[in-house]
């Protein structure tokens, strides 16, 4: 009878201890997410959004500890340092991640002219191979769980505004200094300029480089329009953001905390995409009242045209890539 007792006492508290939240079961995990933008940049919005999300989905099983602001490095610093396993989670300019990881397939949004609009990169993120395409980060040793466009580009020059495709011609202009961008510029015409994300305002500032290609988001959080005046609208690409964690932490987490994860991962490209939609209409309006010229460009579709090969170039590239232009463009 002794024994009896003992075994249904403790099988009575395992069983109360499985209906339990899972605050109860174990302690809460302590992940550090770092990226490089400042606190009104969507960059921001898509951590806190993902640290919001998991908390709902699953209270109290993870203390996510953001920092912002470059403070722990650079987009490639902070993607390096997932990797090696010295930061749990970041994120990053996709446009990073083929040059750190060796893996092409994040090219695909950036290609040029490809994703219309905010509707369309909604769209496009929900299908099979945007899934695929983070799946295809595991070999580097990262657990994919979101992208998204955290504003569409345009084109911002110091000296004089730029309203033709032959006014690009000579334009010292920054770039990241990956191979597809400078595919692209170099196509335009401009002469590409690398430069680190956090030295642009410097460079106009000196007239080291005559522009930028950047968005709506990045001259707010940068305060680029004190050094910048003309603000040209071409919206050639999205500047998508993923969010991925290493696969290391990842593989420690039980499944449903793995869900959680992923779910939360979705529910933050939502948030970030409705944040980065607003923001980039009302930011126009803004920057009209700090002095910036906004103009359109005459003959944008001679410049689709010139760039269009690019797309073929860089399908090649990996059969990802393909079926992503594919599907954006079905």
């Amino acid at each position: 009878m002794f024994t009896r007792r003992i075994m249904l006492k403790t099988g009575l508290a395992a069983g109360v201890a499985l209906s339990m939240p899972w605050v109860a079961r174990a302690a809460t995990r302590t992940l550090r997410f770092a990226h490089a933008a400042n606190e009104i940049h969507p960059g921001h919005k898509m951590a806190t959004s993902f640290a919001e999300a998991l908390e709902k989905l699953v209270p109290g099983a993870f203390d996510i500890q953001i920092f912002p602001n470059r403070q722990l490095g650079d987009d490639k610093q902070n993607l390096e340092s997932v990797m090696a396993g010295t930061l749990d989670i970041c994120n990053a300019s996709g446009v990073q991640f083929p040059l750190v990881t060796g893996r092409p397939a994040l090219d695909a949004y950036q290609l040029p002219f490809l994703i219309r609009d905010y509707d369309h990169f909604a769209e496009i993120s929900k299908t099979e191979i945007a899934q695929k395409i983070h799946d295809d980060l595991e070999p580097a040793g990262l657990i994919g769980l979101a992208t998204a466009d955290i504003g569409q580009r345009h084109f911002l020059s110091v000296g004089s505004p730029v309203t033709t495709i032959d006014q690009f011609v000579g334009l010292k202009t920054r770039i990241v200094p990956v191979p597809l961008h400078k595919a692209i510029w170099e196509t335009i015409g401009v002469s590409p300029v690398g430069l680190p994300y956090g030295e642009v305002y410097g460079a106009l500032e000196t007239k080291v480089i005559d522009a930028v290609e950047i968005n709506v988001s990045s001259m707010l959080g940068e305060n680029l329009w004190e050094v910048g005046k003309h603000f040209t609208l071409t919206g050639h690409y999205p500047w998508h953001s993923t969010t991925a964690i290493a696969k290391n932490v990842f593989d420690t987490l039980d499944a449903d905390l793995q869900g959680a994860m992923r779910e939360a991962g979705r529910q933050s490209v939502v948030d970030t995409l409705a944040y980065t939609k607003e923001q980039d209409l009302t930011g126009r309006d803004e920057l009209k009242k700090k002095g910036v010229e906004i103009v359109e460009l005459e003959g944008l579709d001679k410049v689709r045209e010139k760039v269009a090969p690019i797309v073929g170039q860089w399908s090649e590239k990996s059969p990802l890539i393909a079926e992503f232009v594919a599907a954006a463009r079905a």
